[in-house]
């Protein structure tokens, strides 16, 4: 999936959509420690109260929220594993009763926490619904509404969510007029901040994928690689931050660890133009990637100098073990660049970065910004000098 179909599908999430038809709600409490599931109901979501249906609801876009191969990761399913998890989820998916639904939710459950134990309660949130999306608006002169064309396909999602025991506080009684303790003890359930999820299949160019599962992570560049490899039987994934450190490695190996601004500079706004050509190309799903021969090219028009195509491959074999490895070059352009010094610190943009000189001024070492706007300190404007 790419970021327009995970958003597609995330705007969906809404009260009242006849473009979201979710069916069934699973609910899976399970106690710290014991691993051991102390309650679990499983009713239609349209039964549920409107306010406990916008709660779900942000738990759900939660789930769908986050930067691809950051947060976000396309996982494919691993051949020739027993029971998997893709099997399991295929049934569920077209279970004929909600007892089968039920139970093959519930052996997820038991994969999840074969292996697993938390140092709270946590509750899993499954759900089934039909995800509906026009392909061909109804022409604006007929006099019918709704679509002239749209695809249909069911899914699955799953939020795991842990759950926080009230804190003791001092509350006022309205009705008999007095200050006394709260005495709640319910465990609130977290649904702001699910600690994981995935959604099942995937969809792309207007179909469902059945092949891959969307795993969201709790945290950005911090997959639970035993979730990923035990509970949804995936093969192995490389964060965003992975791959950008590895780029860089190469990047070093080839060029030196010295290098001029300008050529760092180059090299992002290189990285830059794929990635835009490649959104201004309406046919192009797929995420642009380079491979060493890219990354020479790159280079090459960057300003380094004495590059071939030998020393960039033999960079990636030493770095990655792999000459052939492909990065996606999203992933290598980093939002901000940060220069740390003992009298400043700046944050700039990638393409700022040519505005940047390091240089040397009466032997001592300097940056060198260059500005287009007046300089504002304390209400002062301060004067020019030229050097």
């Amino acid at each position: 999936m790419n970021k327009q179909d995970i958003a597609n599908i995330r705007k969906q999430f809404k009260l009242d959509n006849e473009l979201m038809n979710i069916k069934e709600i699973f609910n899976v409490y399970v106690q710290k420690e014991s691993a051991d599931i102390y309650h679990h109901v499983s009713q239609p979501f349209e039964l549920l109260d409107r306010e406990s249906q916008e709660l779900f609801l942000v738990n759900f876009k939660k789930i769908l929220t986050g930067q691809i191969d950051s947060k976000l990761f396309e996982l494919t399913f691993k051949g020739g594993v027993e029971e998997s998890t893709q099997s399991i989820l295929f049934e569920g998916l077209h279970a004929d009763t909600t007892d089968d639904w039920k139970e093959y939710m519930l052996y997820i459950v038991e994969k999840m926490y074969a292996n697993t134990k938390y140092d709270f309660d946590t509750v899993v949130t499954f759900i089934s619904g039909e995800y509906r999306k026009p392909v061909k608006k109804r022409d604006a002169d007929s006099e019918e509404g709704g679509n002239d064309q749209v695809y249909s396909n069911k899914f699955i999602l799953c939020s795991l969510n842990k759950t926080d025991q009230p804190k003791k506080s001092l509350v006022f009684d309205y009705i008999e007029k007095q200050f006394k303790s709260n005495s709640d003890v319910d465990p609130i359930i977290n649904l702001t901040a699910p600690l994981k999820g995935f959604l099942f299949p995937t969809f792309n160019d207007n179909a469902s994928d059945v092949n891959h599962i969307l795993y969201s992570a709790g945290k950005a560049n911090e997959p639970d690689v035993t979730f990923i490899e035990e509970v949804l039987n995936c093969e192995d994934i490389i964060t965003a931050a992975e791959d950008k450190d590895c780029f860089e490695l190469i990047l070093n190996n080839v060029i030196g660890e010295r290098v001029d601004s300008q050529v760092i500079s180059n090299i992002y706004e290189e990285l830059d133009k794929i990635v835009q050509e490649n959104e201004e190309d309406e046919e192009e799903t797929e995420a642009p990637t380079i491979d060493y021969q890219d990354v020479e090219h790159i280079l090459a028009v960057s300003g380094v100098e004495d590059i071939d195509t030998e020393k960039v491959k033999n960079a990636f074999q030493t770095v990655i073990d792999d000459e052939k490895h492909s990065f996606k070059a999203g992933n290598l352009i980093p939002k901000t660049i940060k220069i740390n010094t003992e009298v400043a610190n700046l944050a700039l943009s990638p393409k700022d970065l040519k505005n940047i000189k390091y240089i040397t001024y009466n032997g001592k070492r300097c940056l060198l910004i260059e500005i287009n706007d007046d300089v504002i300190v304390e209400g002062f404007q301060l004067d020019t000098a030229t050097l």
